[in-house]
């Protein structure tokens, strides 16, 4: 007879008014004392304990929980901060825990990057010398406090070696297997430690085993999981995998291990058809993640039991967890402060506490309870939501009457927006977003609850756009921007002007840090309705006689940093949003508007974690752009810009999204980027962020004077933007301006080298 339980593979941190990053931002701003901090996020960790409790979850992770990044919860474990780090107080300290996040004075942060194929960033290990030794094993002291606080008999949390050294950098490919050997030791007394206090049994994420990875690496993973079984025996390994099927998954259900846990909604595909050629080993536990850990919609509770069954049937596994697809990190907390969105709408979304719910459904349904009232409650939800007119197909969201092409090439039309906008060599602009400040979002506050008139408001954020035309005139940026104070967020703002969208109260999640984005809800066809962007940026060029660019998010962005509908495929909303976004080109360009900035920093994150499905991904995605910036005139200039990634693999997207110009956020990892073009070459206009906006620290004008040379080694002055490296809307002004004069004399500078070796 087969055993059915259930588990969670992680927990929002946030908290349902978003305590924890409130708690955070206190700290470092000195308004909450070290004492006060560590007892309030004690007492969220407890609590987001006690709700996966509560909801009937049999496996409870433990140690998921963190002060900022689990990544870098793990290199701090492990001793791994980089020597420019001043570690006095102790590696594991919070003060060197933030430095490395956030960075000092002296030393700027650690690379950022995407994790996996979402939009939360994680802090990338730094491994040069690295000399690993076990400092602080979190997994336990969270265990430990499970169990003596709350009586729960917690799941160790830890990311897997093969996974932490992927993800890590500073070591050649040929160092790769040495730093696996010496951290292997390492996780062994990590596991050790957790058998000897009692643990029964310990999550290891492994999400790397879905990615494309070389055969040869087979042996090494084997090697690690060996030595754990052989030296913790009593320590059930519960290895999870998720964002996709696993790769060599003959190899992978062969190791030695209590349980595999597979992602049966974005990897359903090739899960199932790796269950059906290969089986899955008797004695082991399959975790069957079979709700959607990343999008918000209601599961559809009686067609999840069938699957399970047809998943256990097909396997015959004696041990079924059902289980998220992923860790709930990614949704929000709870649908139940949701008071403002349509009834219809609200009862088709499902937070991560819902989610604990249908899990616990689904498991007491496949246990024999009787949960016939509840599932017929969930079907008529999803009948109604189905029926709904917003559902419905609607014309005008074909795109085979819009340019996918401009007329002339890059080579062509270059010259002309060169005569026409006359900018210097180097010319220097910033990414778009100033600072939003209390006061900026005290006013909007006050509008929406009606305290100001709309017209106040808008005078408001008229004026804010006069104050910082003025700095950007007197700072001597080129080409400027009207800075954003009228947008709450660069999808939200959109979303909120176009049909389709619908918009939480409380459906935060983490984005990088303390940074959280409430991401909009596409439930419908989206639908352009009115200029959107117009009247501030027509408004703002009135104030200068440089010129001002419109500022737009790309329509890929906007879908992968939605929750986006599930009954259509995503390239079909992605179309929808270009169509929109089209019309709001064509608006601004009418007006005078001539340089306009296409945000895409969510394409790469985009990118399916196997490489077979790359060419199809980038090939919609290209396309999406290409359907929103195409219809413009050849002196219109289109510029774009992308966040932290890799952006070595797919070099010939960028290119082929034939924008004019693209600015892309590389600050922490100036120099991997630039490597990529002492390889490729890259025949547009782009700009390498020279500072890093996620620190508060203000480089001074050698440091960029440096990374404009460094740049100027690979590519053409003559094609070289200076920027910083994204929006500065999350920063002070007295640091944004002092940074921006530093690069406008850095830029300045290295124009008169220029000059002088002409």
């Amino acid at each position: 007879m087969t055993t059915w339980t259930s588990s969670n593979l992680g927990y929002p941190r946030l908290g349902e008014k978003r305590e924890w990053k409130k708690a955070l931002e206190s700290y470092w701003k000195g308004k909450l004392d070290k004492g006060s901090f560590q007892q309030q996020i004690r007492e969220l960790r407890l609590d987001f304990l006690k709700k996966q409790q509560e909801r009937g979850v049999d496996s409870i992770p433990v140690g998921d929980f963190s002060l900022y990044d689990h990544v870098l919860d793990t290199s701090v474990m492990f001793g791994l901060v980089p020597e420019r780090f001043d570690a006095s107080e102790g590696y594991s300290s919070l003060s060197t825990y933030f430095a490395v996040a956030r960075g000092t004075k002296a030393s700027p942060a650690s690379e950022m990057t995407k994790w996996f194929n979402t939009n939360y960033h994680y802090i990338v290990p730094e491994l040069q010398n690295a000399k690993p030794r076990l400092v602080d094993n979190y997994p336990l002291k969270a265990y430990q406090e499970a169990a003596s606080e709350l009586g729960i008999e917690g799941r160790p949390y830890l990311i897997g070696p093969y996974t932490f050294l992927k993800l890590s950098k500073g070591y050649e490919d040929h160092q790769f297997e040495q730093l696996f050997n010496d951290l292997l030791p390492l996780y062994e007394k990590v596991l050790r430690q957790l058998q000897d206090a009692g643990a029964k049994s310990v999550q290891i994420d492994e999400p790397a085993f879905v990615q494309s990875f070389p055969e040869t690496d087979i042996p090494l993973i084997r090697k690690a999981y060996e030595l754990f079984n052989r030296e913790v025996p009593e320590l059930d390994l519960f290895v999870q995998t998720y964002f996709d099927s696993v790769s060599h998954y003959k190899d992978i259900i062969s190791l030695p291990i209590a349980g595999l846990g597979l992602d049966f909604v974005h990897g359903k595909e090739g899960n199932w058809a790796n269950i059906q050629n290969h089986g899955f080993p008797a004695g082991k536990v399959l975790g069957a993640g079979v709700i959607d850990g990343r999008n918000i919609w209601k599961a559809d509770v009686k067609a999840t039991v069938a699957f399970a069954k047809d998943i256990q049937a097909e396997t015959g596994s004696e041990h079924v967890e059902i289980q998220p697809s992923c860790s709930l990190l990614h949704t929000p907390v709870t649908t139940r402060h949701e008071t403002q969105l349509d009834p219809l709408l609200l009862d088709a979304l499902s937070f991560a506490d819902q989610k604990l719910e249908e899990i616990d459904l689904v498991t007491r349904t496949l246990n024999g309870e009787d949960t016939a009232g509840e599932i017929e409650e969930n079907t008529a939800q999803l009948a109604r939501v189905k029926n709904a007119p917003w559902r419905q197909e609607t014309a005008g969201n074909a795109t085979g009457d819009i340019p996918s092409s401009r007329p002339l090439s890059f080579e062509e039309r270059s010259p002309l927006q060169q005569e026409k906008f006359q900018l210097p060599k180097l010319p220097t602009t910033t990414i778009g977003s100033f600072p939003q400040t209390r006061e900026v979002r005290v006013e909007r506050r006050r509008m929406r609850k009606g305290e100001i008139s709309a017209e106040e408001y808008e005078t408001y954020i008229q004026n804010k756009m006069q104050e910082w035309v003025d700095i950007q005139e007197e700072i001597g940026l080129d080409v400027l921007v009207h800075g954003e104070f009228e947008r709450t967020d660069m999808v939200e703002f959109f979303g909120e002007k176009l049909g389709g969208f619908a918009f939480t109260s409380n459906g935060w999640v983490q984005s990088y840090g303390s940074r959280c984005v409430k991401p909009p809800v596409i439930y419908g066809n989206v639908e352009f309705k009115e200029p959107m962007t117009v009247k501030e940026t027509k408004y703002a060029q009135t104030l200068t006689e440089k010129p001002m660019k419109g500022m737009l998010t790309g329509p890929v962005t906007i879908l992968n940093w939605s929750f986006e509908r599930n009954d259509i495929p995503k390239k079909e909303v992605a179309f929808q949003i270009a169509r929109a976004l089209n019309d709001e080109v064509l608006a601004l360009e009418n007006e005078g508007i001539e340089m306009i900035q296409v945000d895409e920093p969510a394409i790469r994150e985009g990118l399916p974690l196997k490489r077979a499905e790359w060419d199809e991904y980038l090939e919609w995605t290209v396309h999406a752009f290409r359907l929103s910036t195409s219809s413009v005139k050849d002196t219109t200039q289109i510029h774009t810009h992308m966040c932290y990634s890799e952006f070595q693999d797919m070099i010939e997207s960028i290119r082929a999204l034939d924008a004019d110009v693209i600015s892309i956020e590389t600050s922490r990892s100036h120099g991997e980027l630039i490597e990529t073009f002492e390889t490729a070459v890259y025949d547009k206009g782009i700009g390498l962020g020279v500072y890093d906006i996620h620190s508060p620290r203000v480089p001074d004008v050698e440091e960029m004077t440096q990374m404009i040379d460094r740049a100027l080694r690979v590519l053409p002055s003559s094609l070289f933007w200076v920027n910083p490296d994204c929006g500065l809307k999350t920063r002070d002004v007295p640091e944004t301006i002092e940074a921006l004069k530093n690069m406008v004399r850095a830029a300045e500078e290295v124009r008169k080298n220029l000059e002088q070796h002409a």
